[in-house]
């Protein structure tokens, strides 16, 4: 089928970014929210984006405007229903996943395909819980979105051959690169990054060295462009900590028990930078270790 008009359910960063490379590849695109203060943000945050690129000669104005005016802002899930893919971008928590499918259902074509932005729940599990699991599978952006190059496409057990070659062609028609990736926990990226993040914090937690030393020896010494806790911070410890979780219940093995300090960190509320505190405190001029 011919993709031409697609759904993006939260306007959250993902969100945002995933609505910015469609709408700039010449798609129309239908971005939805419970928050209209999140959808306003989201279209700030776009169109400055845009005007970056813009200014460093990247992108036309003429393209940046077309972008602009691909886009349309909803908070009635039900609009989304002519849309020919739906991209869902919303919180990491399954159950949240399984109930905004549930409410889309009912408004979809019937070949409406549906993927999930999840970066660690079964695809296969999501979508059992569909009218049409043939037609889902798993459309993994990374972060940030305009930037990275990479896709991950995860098949369910039921997807079929042409739902798959669908979203691969949109992967090829964004300029961005497909990887395919079993359905298992985590994947490919977060199955072997995840751990690595989970194994610096206990670096941190056992007094082997701190934060300072563990980002500063993982960029220098393996040439990381960024620490493996300022990356935790950017990604925010709460998704650290659910991909963790999600890791160590799937498949069992001790290797990926979440350190208890990334759990204190996240009880306490100090998620990284969207809150302005994680492994560094954000609040000043520069980024101040906590540890």
């Amino acid at each position: 089928m011919e993709i031409r008009k697609v759904g993006v359910i939260g306007a959250g960063q993902m969100g945002n970014g995933i609505a910015h490379v469609f709408a700039a590849a010449g798609y129309e695109v239908v971005l939805t929210d419970i928050s209209e203060e999140q959808l306003q943000a989201a279209v700030n945050t776009i169109q400055s984006n845009l005007d970056r690129q813009v200014s460093r000669e990247k992108i036309s104005q003429e393209t940046r405007d077309a972008a602009m005016s691909n886009i349309t802002t909803t908070l009635n899930i039900a609009d989304l229903g002519e849309t020919d893919l739906v991209i869902e971008a919303a919180t990491e928590r399954e159950d949240i996943k399984v109930q905004i499918f549930a409410s889309l259902l009912p408004h979809l074509k019937p070949e409406t395909i549906l993927t999930s932005n999840t970066s660690s729940i079964s695809i296969t599990r999501l979508a059992s819980g569909t009218d049409r699991p043939e037609k889902f599978m798993g459309f993994h952006f990374m972060n940030p979105v305009p930037i990275m190059q990479l896709v991950e496409l995860i098949r369910g057990i039921a997807t079929d051959e042409e739902t798959y070659q669908a979203c691969l062609g949109v992967v090829e028609n964004l300029g961005k690169t497909a990887a395919s990736a079993e359905d298992f926990p985590a994947f490919i990226v977060n199955r072997i990054l995840m751990p690595m993040i989970n194994e610096a914090v206990y670096t941190l937690y056992e007094g082997v060295g701190s934060v300072a030393s563990i980002d500063s020896s993982l960029k220098l010494g393996a040439n990381h462009p960024m620490g493996p806790l300022e990356l935790a911070d950017f990604i925010g410890l709460d998704t650290c900590l659910a991909i963790m979780n999600v890791l160590h219940d799937g498949l069992a093995d001790t290797k990926y028990r979440p350190c208890p300090l990334l759990t204190k960190y996240v009880e306490a509320g100090w998620l990284g930078r969207k809150t302005q505190r994680g492994f560094y405190d954000y609040r000043g001029e520069t980024p101040v270790p906590t540890r």
